[in-house]
């Protein structure tokens, strides 16, 4: 048995990208859009759509470089992910959504957001992408900022994740508190085969806003936050323990000036939350939805 299935796809500018979908289309059945982080693709939900799917149409794509998705000549960037995203909901004919997040899924949530109030519905996320005002600030462990410091050297980073795939083969299995199976491994090897192939895991963590740098970066996501702390729509913040980038304790502070925002311990767990408690990650969702739809329809 291939170790995931073949997904659709659609054609989105000069590329395709695939995604997941399981739940019914119905007038009165909401959207949910899942999107994923570095290095991880759709895969890391596929645990979460089924309960969710029961009470929503629910899309899973893969980001361009990601998963089944086309690998166009880009840069990768960020605001290049920005672009392809924003392509694929048009594609797809999404209007309103509820958005699940996780890693730079949560940096694009939050720059969609804060560029179209009225697409979001309701946001769970967890493990959040933010601006660092230093590299304490960053990750709760001491061995992971120093190996982002070495992806982030030039020359050291392209042999660390093109030649060594240690993002794939340390950072991800490493920021899971169970052990992957050789198929999930398999899913998650696939679509880096090469050197080349691995580019977009590269760009990412060189686009982390570290201490103001890169600036574009910095200001994109400090006015995205901004906008987040105005929004009204329900949010659920979902943190592991320790975490990597949210401990529990800054998810409660973090959400101390946001409004209807709701903070949930889902127990032991890292960065990768979605390989450890699928099944409360899913319960939150499915909760949000029913709270926020009923209200709905109440009003």
């Amino acid at each position: 048995m291939p170790p995931d299935v073949t997904l659709p796809q659609v054609s989105v500018l000069n590329t395709t990208m695939a995604y997941r979908e399981a739940g019914s289309v119905a007038p009165c059945r909401p959207d949910v859009l899942f999107l994923h982080g570095n290095p991880t693709s759709s895969f890391i939900w596929r645990n979460i759509l089924p309960q969710v799917a029961t009470m929503a149409r629910c899309l899973a794509p893969d980001l361009v470089g990601y998963g089944q998705s086309g690998k166009p000549e880009c840069q990768y960037r960020f605001f290049d992910h920005v672009r392809y995203l924003d392509a694929f909901i048009d594609e797809i004919g999404l209007r309103s959504a509820y958005i699940v997040a996780q890693d730079w899924g949560t940096a694009l949530a939050f720059h969609l957001a804060a560029r179209r109030p009225d697409f979001v519905r309701g946001l769970v996320f967890m493990e959040f992408i933010r601006p660092f005002a230093s590299w304490s600030e960053f990750h709760q462990s001491d061995a992971a900022r120093e190996t982002f410091r070495r992806i982030r050297t030039p020359g050291e980073g392209e042999a660390l994740v093109l030649e060594d795939n240690v993002f794939v083969e340390q950072v991800l299995p490493g920021s899971v508190k169970r052990t992957l199976t050789d198929d999930e491994m398999a899913a998650y090897r696939a679509p880096f085969p090469s050197p080349h192939s691995r580019i977009p895991i590269l760009r990412l963590p060189n686009e982390l806003p570290i201490e103001g740098k890169p600036a574009d970066m910095a200001a994109a996501l400090e006015a995205a936050l901004s906008a987040l702390r105005a929004s009204t729509y329900p949010k659920v913040l979902l943190a592991g323990t320790p975490g990597a980038l949210v401990s529990p304790a800054f998810a409660r502070t973090f959400a101390a000036d946001m409004q209807n925002i709701e903070v949930i311990e889902l127990g032991p767990g890292a960065h990768y939350l979605q390989e450890d408690h699928p099944e409360a990650i899913a319960q939150a969702v499915v909760d949000l939805i029913r709270r926020s739809e009923g209200e709905l329809g109440a009003a």
